[in-house]
């Protein structure tokens, strides 16, 4: 009998198990909605302002809604008793919360699909860096609904262009390299220092043009609505009109949707705006530029107050897109991310600035020729100004005028020991109404005070501490009589003039552009934009005179500029030069060394004392935190107390995410145990007054 094999000892048959059936879906309540029948779960970013609750809520998507629920579309939902608005950013199958404790969407509001992924990664990317809420950007992202143009059949697809003449950018070394780049697709970062009289619309729409012939996107933004027109023309020019959009907010709330949406659904691959459009939805974009990065505009004054600039390089990294940032003068910002490599620069040699550089003078009150001239301190246009703007118009040539102030004269002094004349009645500033006859009011109370006696030397005496642009215009019109004179600024911005004899007084950012360029600036009062109590006044004041520096004739062609300001000043020296990237490397090392941004990441935290103190407890600080302050913040009250304070926190920009998660957190807090005193967090501020 042979042995048994050891393994047909287990091989023993077994009965197969039954197979038990899937449990039934359970039954809905009477009345209550079916669930889809795939990716039940919708995750909706909620409308909800309160820091606590940034995140996204799961609902249910019923089966009724279930085509027109898609991901980035507008919905309904109920939310702590209220019927809210929100984005669905994601459908799953399941929830981490009981599927019978779920609500339902109430309803769909739009089935457009408004916000795309990669945009929603980017408002995701901004509200961590500023430490805000996701809403919050979305609210700058995405432009309010409009029905009757969301129902309109939508054009065609505009086709892609011809590749642009690269000629234009042959007077800087690395210009053509930069456009190779976005020809093979390729992700580059260069900060651009374009030349004076460059016509710097047709270069980027160069720019663009070149990435949309490569069959991707573009987004160009720019400070306000003269740069919006004055790039699209040159971008449809180039790309043609259906494949241009211009999104600006004086295009009216139609209008403006009708472009965003043309963008959102792909028929459009170049979008030119100003600052919300950095969020715009062009499919696959291949190069990413901002304009002027050092102009307030764009910076938005809506929390979470994100800079265009920061919102750009994240969605270059996010995308892989390229970046460009360009400008006649060049922030600290700027040359931080051409230092660090990042970002390198484009700039022309020095031949070629100083064959399209104006001839620029300086006169301060210490200018030699003013100490022989004891008479011309006083004088409100210098003879060598005087002369400049006579030498252009008998040349039959336009006078820019710089004012740093709008109005009449919106601030005196005291004559003798130049302290600022103030109201008796209110303590506020003493300002001159037009017309010479009348006497000084407050411009805050509108109290007139024809008796004014300082309270600190007790001279009864008044100078004008800066004179506006329209007493400027008056005492202009009275020197050069036989030629008109036309102001921008305020309500009225000019865009253009031509290219006749004529006196443009304009404030800083409204300076019009003259056909052929203007034979002469004038920058009066340049010792008000220097004398600012401010971290940028320096870069602030050099790059408004180079905005107007750059709108005059090369010195070649009779081109000059007279700036009132001292000459042995940092700024003024750059202008001279025409040399913002030196000045721009001096700035960013004294702020490193002072420890003030870009060098550092900083926050401030303005509100009543007792907030910004509970604030502080709970903040988390890095290990290369410190905390400034607090300080106090305008008039105090009846007894003396600070109303509101400010607390300035610092670290290395190594912790700058770890600064703004722990705002983050110590808002949430804030809002979760509902602290009523309103406070303002905001990093990385312009102004540190």
């Amino acid at each position: 009998m042979s042995a048994p094999d050891p393994d047909a000892l287990f091989d023993v048959e077994v009965a197969p198990a039954p197979v038990e059936a899937a449990p039934a879906p359970p039954r809905p309540a009477k009345g209550r909605p079916v669930p889809a029948a795939t990716l039940p779960v919708a995750r909706v970013q909620v409308d909800a302002p309160l820091a606590h609750l940034d995140r996204t809520f799961d609902y249910l998507v019923p089966d009724k809604v279930d085509a027109e629920a898609v991901v980035g579309c507008r919905v309904r939902v109920r939310f702590s008793r209220q019927l809210v608005d929100g984005f669905l950013i994601e459908r799953v199958e399941r929830s981490d919360v009981d599927p019978q404790k779920l609500l339902f969407l109430d309803r769909v509001v739009s089935a457009e699909p408004v916000l795309a992924p990669e945009v929603a990664e980017l408002c995701r990317a901004v509200a961590d860096r500023y430490g805000g809420t996701m809403i919050d950007v979305l609210r700058l992202a995405i432009p309010p609904r409009h029905a009757r143009v969301e129902a309109e059949e939508p054009p065609e697809r505009a086709p892609v262009p011809e590749p642009p003449d690269p000629a234009g950018w042959a007077r800087y070394p690395r210009g053509s390299a930069f456009l190779d780049a976005l020809r093979a697709g390729r992700q580059a970062h260069a900060v651009w220092q374009a030349l004076p009289g460059e016509d710097w619309p047709a270069r980027l729409a160069e720019v663009a043009a070149t990435a949309a012939a490569a069959g991707r996107g573009a987004v160009l933004v720019v400070p306000d609505h003269r740069d919006v027109a004055r790039v699209h023309a040159a971008c449809v020019a180039l790309a043609g009109a259906d494949a241009v959009v211009a999104l600006s907010a004086d295009l009216g709330p139609a209008k403006r949707y009708r472009g965003w949406l043309a963008v959102c659904r792909g028929v459009a691959r170049i979008v030119v705006g100003t600052r919300a459009t950095a969020y715009a939805p062009v499919a696959d974009p291949g190069v990413l530029v901002v304009w002027d990065d050092g102009d307030d505009q764009h910076s938005d004054p809506r929390s979470p107050y994100p800079h265009v600039r920061d919102v750009l390089i994240q969605r270059a990294t996010l995308s892989g897109a390229a970046l460009l940032v360009a400008g006649f003068a060049r922030t600290a910002e700027a040359q931080l991310l051409s230092e660090s490599g990042w970002a390198p620069q484009i700039v022309a040699t020095r031949d070629q600035v100083r064959a399209a550089a104006p001839r620029v003078t300086a006169i301060g009150e210490h200018d030699s020729q003013l100490a022989r001239d004891p008479a011309a301190r006083t004088a409100r246009i210098p003879s060598v100004a005087f002369e400049a703007a006579r030498a252009s118009l008998t040349a039959g040539h336009p006078v820019l005028v710089q004012v740093p102030r709008r109005g009449y004269v919106p601030s005196l002094t005291c004559q003798d020991c130049r302290t600022p004349a103030r109201c008796r009645r209110c303590a506020g500033p003493l300002g001159l109404p037009a017309g010479d006859a009348k006497p000084p009011a407050c411009r805050w109370c509108a109290a007139t005070d024809a008796n004014f006696r300082c309270q600190h030397c007790g001279s009864r005496k008044l100078r004008a501490a800066v004179i506006g642009a329209r007493r400027t215009a008056e005492e202009l019109g009275r020197a050069f009589s036989g030629f008109p004179v036309r102001t921008s600024g305020a309500a009225e911005v000019l865009s253009t003039v031509d290219s006749k004899p004529a006196l443009v007084v304009a404030t800083p950012g409204a300076e019009p552009v003259a056909d052929g360029g203007y034979g002469a600036a004038l920058l009066l009062d340049g010792w008000a934009l220097l004398g600012r109590a401010d971290l940028r006044a320096s870069e602030e004041g050099l790059r408004r005179w180079m905005t107007a520096a750059a709108l005059v004739r090369p010195g070649g062609q009779g081109g000059r500029v007279v700036v009132l300001a001292e000459s042995a000043t940092t700024p003024v020296q750059a202008l001279v030069r025409w040399d913002p990237v030196w000045h721009a490397g001096v700035e960013l090392a004294a702020r490193a060394e002072l420890g003030f941004p870009p060098a550092v990441r900083m926050a401030s935290v303005d509100g009543p004392p007792s907030a910004v103190d509970r604030l502080l407890a709970d903040l988390p600080l890095p290990p290369s935190g410190e905390v400034l302050g607090p300080v106090p913040l305008g008039e105090p009250d009846a007894d003396g107390q600070a109303v509101r304070e400010r607390a300035l926190i610092r670290v290395d920009r190594a912790h700058g995410r770890a600064l703004a998660a722990a705002l983050a957190h110590a808002q949430a807090v804030r809002t979760a145990r509902k602290d009523p005193d309103p406070l303002r967090v905001q990093l990385d501020p312009l102004e540190l007054i």
